[in-house]
């Protein structure tokens, strides 16, 4: 016999009793009709979305998971809500408690999505100037991510170094404060500026970061090679190869969602 075939929008019971305490209380009906659909099923359209890249308008009515436009809408609200930011410090401090999370550096890269419209989105300097927009991605010395954002493809890598070392949840142990500094920061030739190295120094981190002009490379791949897994993995939800929607809030909830869904594999090891 062969392989069962996986569905990676199927909610597992140990992921939905993660995700659920976290979801806001729907408000009133204010028109009868059909009744809700539940929670659960809402999310399994919005990762069959994010896995096989489909519109929202297709999502397959036979499947149960309610129309497209009802998933959108919930996976707005959710968004809103900071479901995915919670979720995602939550999933962090399990693997901190266990000893996983490796701090004594972290690792920084910025790839292109493709093309896209809307809000951040500019001028992509890797694509003739057509729109675009970038995910800014900073992990743990093992590739798992601490924190992700988006901007517009024109937005120079080392401008999102600050932002995203502050954005890095504050992740509590066992014992101890918690903690949300790596102890140094890896990046490749993107973010050499001094100034922005003496920004890294001040939070307590020291910069390991590529500097342009060397002529046999910098040395660091053997460290840097688990972001770049960390982006493919990204990339292999297919709604995040390219960037399709005009609204920059969704394209960022399905990053928190993806994000989410990367470390919670890292917690799913510990069992």
């Amino acid at each position: 016999m062969g392989k069962r075939q996986v569905r990676p929008w199927i909610v597992s019971d140990e992921l939905w009793a993660l995700i659920e305490p976290w979801l806001p209380e729907p408000g009133p009906k204010l028109v009868a009709g059909r009744p809700r659909v539940p929670d659960r099923r809402a999310l399994c359209g919005i990762l069959f979305v994010l896995h096989t890249g489909i519109q929202w308008e297709y999502l397959p009515q036979e499947l149960g998971f309610g129309s497209g436009m009802t998933c959108w809408r919930r996976l707005a609200a959710w968004n809103e809500a900071s479901v995915w930011e919670r979720l995602h410090a939550v999933l962090l401090t399990k693997l901190r408690v266990a000893g996983q999370l490796d701090w004594s550096r972290a690792v920084i890269d910025s790839p292109c999505p493709g093309r896209s419209t809307g809000l951040k989105s500019g001028p992509s300097p890797v694509d003739r100037a057509r729109p675009g927009s970038k995910h800014h991605l900073l992990t743990d010395a093992q590739g798992i991510p601490l924190a992700i954002s988006l901007t517009g493809g024109n937005r120079n890598d080392v401008t999102q170094l600050i932002p995203l070392l502050t954005k890095i949840p504050s992740v509590p142990g066992l014992v101890g404060r918690p903690r949300h500094r790596p102890d140094a920061l890896l990046g490749d030739r993107g973010y050499d500026h001094d100034k922005y190295r003496r920004l890294v120094r001040a939070l307590g981190i020291r910069p390991v970061i590529a500097r342009r002009g060397v002529a046999h490379g910098s040395g660091l791949g053997i460290h840097r090679w688990v972001v770049e897994r960390t982006i493919a993995w990204l990339h292999g939800c297919r709604r995040l190869r390219i960037r399709w929607e005009r609204r920059d809030d969704i394209h960022e909830a399905f990053l928190g969602l993806a994000t989410c869904l990367i470390t919670h594999r890292h917690v799913r090891r510990l069992c």
